[in-house]
């Protein structure tokens, strides 16, 4: 806008659309100073940072979280994961940056002076908080992208002792189910053993016996017995192998089966170690590795990025700007018949309120209340008229109006 005493300096394309990420009218800033157009400019690269920064964290936490497991020194990229932290990323940063908008356009300019006053802080609190969680979701996945080679370097050790841990559990569950089996098959090998060496016991005093050696030689009556023991001792001892093969020949097969199994779950030690590399992990091996005073900076980082324009607004200085904005915004008001009186009246509390009166509104409001007590008026006047007439012409001829016919005697 050309005036005689000052020239207002035509905005690029660029600065305004800063205006629109910090909430500011073009049409009051094109007439401003140049003064008031940096202001907003400033103003708005914070928001727009900010939300830009809330996009690349949300999408790195995205990846982090959804990323395919894996040793923490051997990850490679996944590409479809990617993809999705690409979209989940802009979608975040647009939530951020339009919440950012909210707050700072919603955040009053205070009294017009450099001074935050307690009811001016007291004010902003709900935005200070939600500012400060805003800066938070920010801060940590950052935190952990700056300080990821360290974060790997620790995270693979304890995905080593993690998997050591699981290899160790594995091989004690397996090794009492294995030696439980190989424990039954002693046993029933034992028996088949112990029968062996009765059976041929049997055999040894039956040939002492047929020998003379402890009595009488030939077939007497105690070989006899001796040789009936003998018999059915072989056959005993075919029944028990048959017996115990089959059960030795089913343990033989659970030792596999349990040997097979302990080999799969052994292959799985390594997935269970990756299970390791979550988000919450990193951030956690993140506060160990930085320290507390460390995470501590970032965050405050963060938080004075994100929460500087709602502090910057509370020491704004009333300017150009400000005034022609309450100037237009008192015109639509005045051209919508909105008459504003300012600490009109206290409250049951004592704070001081406006009187909003809508001039409008109260027209036509008025204008039917007459309208309606007009007609009321006017439809009096009609009945007692009406009642007038009705009372000359009964005068003139009241039979007319008298509908009786003569009793029958």
């Amino acid at each position: 806008m050309k005036r005689d005493y000052y020239v207002t300096p035509k905005p690029s394309w660029f600065m305004r659309m800063l205006w629109r990420s910090a909430g500011g009218d073009k049409y009051i800033l094109e007439r401003a100073t140049y003064a008031d157009q940096i202001k907003y400019m400033c103003l708005g690269g914070i928001i727009l940072s900010t939300g830009v920064m809330a996009g690349i964290a949300g999408g790195y936490a995205f990846y982090t979280i959804f990323q395919e497991r894996g040793p923490a020194m051997d990850q490679t990229i996944d590409y479809r994961t990617s993809f999705l932290s690409i979209i989940f990323g802009t979608i975040w940063g647009l939530i951020i940056f339009n919440i950012d908008r909210f707050i700072v356009t919603s955040t009053g300019k205070g009294d017009g002076t450099e001074a935050i006053t307690w009811d001016e802080f007291k004010g902003a609190i709900p935005r200070i908080i939600m500012g400060a969680i805003i800066a938070l979701t920010i801060s940590k996945p950052v935190e952990i992208r700056m300080f990821k080679t360290e974060i790997d370097v620790e995270l693979h050790k304890e995905q080593m002792v993690k998997q050591q841990e699981y290899l160790a559990q594995i091989d004690s569950v397996y090794k009492g189910r294995i030696e439980g089996e190989k424990a039954k098959v002693n046993g029933w090998q034992k028996e088949i053993v112990d029968k062996e060496v009765y059976k041929r016991k049997l055999e040894d005093d039956l040939i002492k016996e047929m020998g003379g050696l402890s009595g009488p030689a030939g077939l007497g009556p105690e070989a006899q017995k001796i040789a009936e023991m003998a018999n059915k001792s072989v056959q005993d001892l075919e029944v028990l192998n048959r017996k115990n093969q089959v059960l030795i020949d089913s343990s033989y097969t659970q030792i596999l089966r349990f040997e097979k199994a302990k080999r799969e779950d052994i292959g799985k030690g390594e997935k269970v170690a990756a299970g390791l590399d979550g988000l919450l992990e990193r951030i956690k091996l993140a506060h160990k590795i930085a320290g507390f005073w460390i995470s501590l900076f970032i965050t405050l980082l963060f938080m004075v990025i994100e929460l500087t324009p709602i502090f910057f607004k509370l020491m704004l200085v009333k300017t150009p700007y400000d005034y022609l904005e309450e100037n237009i915004k008192e015109l639509i008001k005045a051209d919508a018949g909105i008459h504003v009186l300012y600490n009109y009246y206290k409250d049951k509390e004592g704070l001081e309120r406006d009187l909003v009166k809508y001039l409008n509104a109260d027209k036509i409001i008025t204008e039917q209340v007459a309208a309606r007590e007009s007609e009321r008026r006017l439809s009096i006047y009609a009945m007692d008229k009406y009642e007038e007439r009705m009372k000359k012409k009964i005068d003139e001829n009241p039979e007319f109006f008298i509908h009786s016919e003569p009793k029958e005697s």
